[in-house]
């Protein structure tokens, strides 16, 4: 399958390359964001892309903006990709594109956590909270918790670490108003795509959402939603409480990260041809899983 690291679209002006997606301004109302194959794990762009992995992103948002929006309303403007680049550059935007309202975007990114796993599970072992969140004793790893916690983080830049905050510091950045809608709206979300995903054997063990207001401070899902990028994925006839489960998403290559003795500081060292395949599959497995 053919990847695509980056874009090198002319024919509009490139607002901003992120670690996986390049926006460009269509116009005053509307952008074009592109998910490229790129792939960032610990924060950090990995050199070798991922084949497939753009479309599958694409495919696997378009799914749940769809699914959601009774919940929420998306940025989606239903404008194809192909209709507002040049002839030549059409290849760059089939099947991994999107041409989405101009909105102002939030500075946070809304974490909803339905499991004890990952930094939530560290946090865990060393304070008994999740974010300064109180649980109860005696949880172990992959617990499933009492109920789904919204922990926010702010949004880094591309190459350093997002950071952890506390829903007193949200209201700060957002407004007590807007906050508590934040909040509100991603647990909505997680709760609705958590069920639906049962059902097809996918336990959504946790997500991240972005959201922004349009001109009339309506609250707006953006970005991603509920993909391997931005989601932990486990087959529910693999979970088992005490351990972390296989994934259908990027943690596979997180764990050979981990084991490959890399310091988690750009750059990333090239990913072999082994791990790229795994990854690939993961991925087409959960849009094969959750859509047909």
């Amino acid at each position: 399958m053919d990847t695509l690291f980056e874009t090198s679209i002319k024919s509009l002006p490139l607002i901003h390359k992120g670690k996986v997606r390049d926006i460009y301004a269509v116009d005053e109302q509307r952008m074009l964001i592109v998910t490229t194959d790129r792939l960032s794990a610990f924060d950090v762009v990995m050199p070798t892309p991922i084949p497939g992995k753009g479309r599958v992103l694409t495919a696997v948002s378009a799914f749940w903006f769809d699914k959601l929006q009774s919940i929420l309303p998306n940025h989606l403007t239903g404008d194809k990709p192909e209709d507002v680049v040049a002839p030549d550059e059409r290849n760059q935007v089939a099947g991994r594109a999107v041409v989405v309202k101009r909105l102002k975007a939030l500075p946070i990114e809304a974490i909803v956590r339905g499991y004890l796993v990952g930094t939530g599970w560290a946090d865990y072992q060393k304070t008994g909270r999740v974010c300064g969140i109180a649980l109860p004793a005696g949880l172990q790893q992959a617990s499933r918790l009492p109920e789904p916690l919204f922990t926010p983080s702010t949004k880094a830049a591309v190459g350093a670490h997002d950071e952890n905050i506390d829903f007193a510091r949200c209201e700060q950045l957002l407004g007590a108003n807007i906050a508590a809608q934040v909040r509100d709206a991603a647990l909505a979300l997680y709760k609705a795509a958590a069920e639906y995903a049962l059902t097809r054997g996918i336990i959504i063990a946790d997500t991240k959402f972005e959201f922004g207001l349009d001109a009339n401070n309506r609250l707006t899902l953006i970005d991603e939603a509920l993909t391997p990028d931005s989601s932990r994925f486990w087959p529910a006839d693999e979970y088992r409480v005490g351990s972390n489960p296989p994934s259908f998403d990027k943690q596979y290559v997180r764990d050979w990260l981990s084991q490959s003795g890399w310091n988690k500081q750009p750059p990333g060292p090239e990913l072999p041809a082994e791990v790229v395949q795994k990854t690939a599959e993961k991925y087409a497995e959960a849009l094969r899983r959750l859509t047909a």
